[in-house]
């Protein structure tokens, strides 16, 4: 069968599915059906969901993405042949869409691969000091063990303290670059138990939600799940929140850039509205879509406010976006910068103040937890067969966990130098770079809802 006639089947299977009547009626009622809850103010925050879409869709996202186009952020080294650390099935998508063209090496520009970043002249005499500093320390037997356990630790550049990822050894041989623009994040048909097995290792074993409590759609009833997160301390809700944020904004993508033809002379991708709607219709998802489009909405002001709190790390005259095109590196930087005042600018901003309060010791051992819970999501990325979604799923996990790394680095980022280096307050270029393709990933997905409500609007 043609390939337009088996989607046209999967488009009839989806009004079959029980529950699953697709909006008739009245113009709008299709957009009511996904959007009528996705409005005014967010759980646990002052914000609304309209402040967002126009500071988001008029002001950061076509900056962000002139931005991701450049050498800079486009191109991201990730290793995809690491064995999943948690069950023995090492089996992979055999789709060709689900496949990752790695990059050649001439294909990645020089400093890039150089892993230099040095422009400036106080920059380069740093680097000097810091291979001095290097040399003595080689001979230097008067340090002290623990001396020289914390000089290794920040020539590490990210201990494990303040990690919230499993991040990938970029120096391994199977580590290589990836163009993320010739490897878009869209609909791969990666699903199944396989792709079921890694959501539900995600939410049912590191959410911190108790076994008797059923999440919704696994029970008539969503209920009991949701007074339980009622219940719960502002920390654990908020981290459920960012997951499923995060899995909502994967769905709008897979939803937004779906394989509607695909012929012997051309691929045809676009949005694909039953698709939307069985992921995001509140009939369908039985009450579900339109909280997990407000949890993206809460994920999307998460990593706002961390790209509004490092500024002070990108003022720095000592850091560049080191590619070896000087004048158009320059030229990303204030670009980098107008966006990240851009974001400091926000009205609205997120108080994450109100985590880890109270007794300090109780506080301490919750942010472990919180910690060491995502750096175990970012390990099950390592689990998922598709290898574009493996990519995906690992560049986002790790921006998020970038963007959590720099809120609850504050005090060292404000107490970082004007100049020279940042001792206390890191990020790698992997971190960065995963740190910006996340956000640009969430603030797409904000964009495309609106292309997604236009649509509906005209639907009967």
């Amino acid at each position: 069968m043609a390939a337009g006639g088996v989607l046209r089947l999967l488009g009839l299977a989806a009004l079959l599915l029980p529950g699953a009547v697709l909006c008739r009626g009245q113009p709008g009622a299709a957009e009511r059906r996904c959007f009528c809850q996705v409005t005014g103010h967010l759980d646990d925050c002052t914000c609304d969901v309209e402040t967002i879409d126009a500071f988001n869709n008029y002001k950061v996202f076509p900056r962000l993405n002139e931005l991701l186009e450049s050498d800079y952020f486009r191109y991201y080294k990730v290793n995809l042949k690491k064995p999943c650390p948690f069950w023995n099935d090492n089996s992979h998508c055999g789709i060709r869409d689900c496949a990752v063209k790695p990059c050649l090496s001439d294909e990645v520009p020089g400093g890039i691969r150089s892993g230099s970043y040095k422009y400036s002249e106080e920059a380069s005499n740093l680097a000097e000091e810091c291979e001095e500093a290097e040399r003595l320390g080689a001979v230097d037997g008067s340090l002290s063990e623990e001396t020289q356990r914390a000089v290794l630790q920040w020539t590490r550049h990210d201990d494990s303290s303040d990690s919230f990822c499993e991040a990938d050894d970029i120096l391994s041989p199977d580590a290589e670059y990836v163009d993320l623009l010739l490897n878009p994040e869209r609909y791969t048909g990666y699903k199944g138990p396989d792709a079921w097995k890694i959501w539900n290792s995600i939410y049912e074993e590191n959410c911190f939600k108790p076994q008797n409590v059923k999440r919704p759609l696994e029970s008539d009833k969503g209920h009991a799940f949701y007074k339980w997160l009622k219940g719960v301390c502002v920390e654990k809700r908020a981290f459920y929140r960012l997951i499923s944020g995060l899995h909502a904004s994967i769905n709008i993508h897979l939803s937004a850039r779906y394989l509607l033809q695909d012929t012997w002379s051309e691929k045809k991708w676009g949005p694909n509205v039953t698709e939307f709607q069985r992921r995001f219709d509140e009939v369908i998802t039985r009450g579900e879509g339109p909280r997990r489009l407000k949890n993206l909405y809460f994920l999307y002001l998460i990593e706002l406010r961390a790209l509004s709190k490092v500024l002070p790390f990108f003022e720095r005259p000592g850091f560049q976006l080191y590619t070896g095109n000087k004048s158009r590196d320059a030229e990303m930087k204030n670009l980098l910068l107008e966006i990240l005042h851009l974001a400091k600018s926000f009205p609205l901003h997120f108080d994450e103040n109100s985590f880890f309060a109270g007794n300090k010791k109780e506080a301490a051992k919750l942010k472990e937890e919180f910690r060491l819970h995502f750096k175990n999501i970012s390990r099950i990325m390592d689990c998922v067969g598709c290898f574009k979604c493996r990519l995906w799923g690992k560049l986002q996990t790790q921006g998020l966990g970038t963007a959590l790394k720099i809120l609850f680095s504050e005090n060292l980022i404000e107490k970082m130098p004007g100049s020279g280096s940042s001792y206390g307050f890191q990020l790698t270029r992997q971190e960065i770079v995963a740190l910006f393709n996340a956000f640009g990933r969430i603030s797409t997905s904000v964009r495309e809802l609106e292309n997604f409500r236009n649509i509906l609007q005209n639907m009967r």
